[in-house]
């Protein structure tokens, strides 16, 4: 995931207030929910495959980058947990616009009488340095404002720059970072540098990737350096020392290559051409086993496709459990898939991207549609006592809804507790063992219940044109969002949403 940009961000603080049920009891439910959603909801208290799921998704095959060997891997393994589970799937192909994938990335910093080697990652869509690094003095530019880039004036040229970053601290760290680091590469771009450094954001010297927000457009070494080892690089600089930083980062990279999305679907009995879309993306970074990010939610999917096949549930409505693929790298599957079924989604009813590991779902995001959270309180009136749920209505930009809006397709985004996301977004430490999987199962009732009730309302939102669409986006800050995420280009030149 790249995290959602939310304008209501108080609303989300206040949400982090509240606690999650326990587990002891089944979740409480309305007297008008019908039997078998009863037993479903009932279902995921007890002994299903979503744990030994996640660990075979994570544990066994890791890290998922798009392009990468385990990527390819899991979406078969996907594909083979929805037939095991009697679920008709299908891989669906799209095109990914390049290749990157990071080799290896080493850094040595000198200057008189030091020498040291701090660690670092390549920032996705870094460009490679030559063959045995790049050499070139190493100068800091402070929090990369523009005044302190002027200060530099043409010392930047040719220079490498180490930005100073605040210790992360919270999930607003992350929607700050991102804002920031996009404003931050034009400056560096304009003053000639040779490459950007970035501070680490995370305590204990713990290793991220963040996007260039430029994508694939863009032109020069980026990476993140061990906190540590960029405080020492700072403090050295500041007592007057002249350092040089050799950077040698090694890629593998390509032009454009086809990636697959997995999609289980149960066919609807009575309307079988109105679609409900409940999704999270397979692919994650790799440097930790993407179990927050977000196979858990992968795991739950499965699971509740799985469940509602076991139990002879038979939606009205047609339900695609969407497993998207290259989120990480711009939302490409989910994209993809909108371009594929361009003329079926007007028969859309709803997508919704569960994307924020195991915290607890307090609510949806709505997408700025009056109509819309009250059709999602009506489909989670089952799981009241999960709750308290509050559907928040603005607009999402981060994850796979994203498309989806663009097109005018009514969409959620499943609004959950940080927990422990934040500090382990894109991380090393995101592993197994930070997930919740308590949570999870109660996760998996709410996630169940949506998809019910979605799928056997009789209420059927308009899909947007595109001026609806362009209006959302010109009076909220979606287009702002849209440039932190390197997809405003492709909006304004007509490549991405509704003609």
């Amino acid at each position: 995931m790249r995290p959602v940009h939310r304008p209501l961000r108080s609303a989300l603080l206040c949400l982090c207030l509240l606690g999650a049920p326990a587990l002891a009891a089944p979740p409480k439910t309305e007297a008008a929910a019908s039997p078998e959603l009863s037993r479903l909801l009932a279902t995921f208290l007890g002994d299903t495959p979503m744990l030994s799921d996640l660990q075979s998704l994570t544990d066994e095959i890791g890290g998922r980058a798009t392009g990468s060997p385990a990527n390819l891997r899991s979406v078969e393994w996907a594909l083979a947990r929805f037939r095991e589970a009697g679920v008709d799937a299908r891989k669906e192909a799209f095109q990914m616009p390049s290749l990157w994938l990071e080799r290896s990335a080493r850094a040595t910093v000198r200057g008189e009488g030091v020498t040291y080697a701090p660690r670092l990652a390549a920032m996705p869509f870094s460009t490679a340095t030559p063959k045995g690094g790049l050499t070139a003095p190493l100068l800091s530019v402070g929090k990369g404002t523009a005044q302190e880039f002027q200060a530099l004036g043409a010392r930047a040229r040719g220079a490498w720059v180490l930005v100073e970053t605040e210790e992360l601290k919270d999930i607003e760290g992350l929607f700050r970072e991102y804002k920031e680091d996009a404003a931050i590469e034009q400056l560096a771009y304009g003053a000639g540098v040779a490459g950007v450094a970035y501070m680490g954001s995370r305590s204990d010297n713990l290793l991220y990737r963040h996007n260039v927000a430029a994508g694939e457009r863009n032109k020069l070494p980026m990476f993140v350096m061990e906190r540590d080892g960029a405080l020492r690089a700072v403090r050295l600089l500041r007592s007057g020392k002249a350092l040089t930083l050799t950077a040698d980062i090694e890629l593998q990279s390509g032009p454009a290559y086809t990636s697959y999305n997995v999609i289980g679907e149960l066919r609807g009995t009575t309307r079988p051409d109105e679609v409900v879309i409940i999704g999270a993306h397979l692919d994650s970074w790799d440097l930790g086993t993407g179990a927050l990010d977000n196979g858990a939610n992968v795991a739950v999917l499965i699971d509740v496709a799985r469940q509602m096949k076991r139990l002879g549930i038979k939606p009205a409505r047609t339900l695609r459990f969407a497993l998207w693929n290259g989120e990480e790298q711009g939302m490409y599957g989910s994209w993809g898939y909108t371009r594929t079924h361009e003329a079926e989604l007007d028969k859309h009813v709803m997508a919704t991207s569960v994307d924020m590991g195991c915290g607890r779902i307090t609510g949806f995001f709505t997408g700025r549609r009056p109509e819309l959270p009250a059709l999602v309180d009506q489909a989670l009136a089952s799981v009241s006592g999960l709750g308290p749920f509050t559907q928040v209505d603005e607009p999402v930009v981060g994850t796979d809804n994203f498309d989806f809006m663009l097109h005018g397709v009514p969409n959620l985004v499943a609004n959950q507790l940080p927990e422990s996301y934040g500090p382990n977004y894109h991380a090393r430490s995101d592993e197994l063992d930070k997930c919740d999987v308590r949570q999870l199962r109660l996760n998996a009732a709410i996630i169940a219940a949506l998809a019910h009730g979605f799928t056997q309302m009789d209420a059927k939102l308009p899909r947007h044109s595109r001026a609806q669409v362009e209006e959302l986006a010109r009076t909220s800050d979606v287009l702002e969002a849209m440039k932190s995420f390197g997809v405003y280009e492709d909006w304004m030149a007509g490549k991405r949403g509704r003609k």
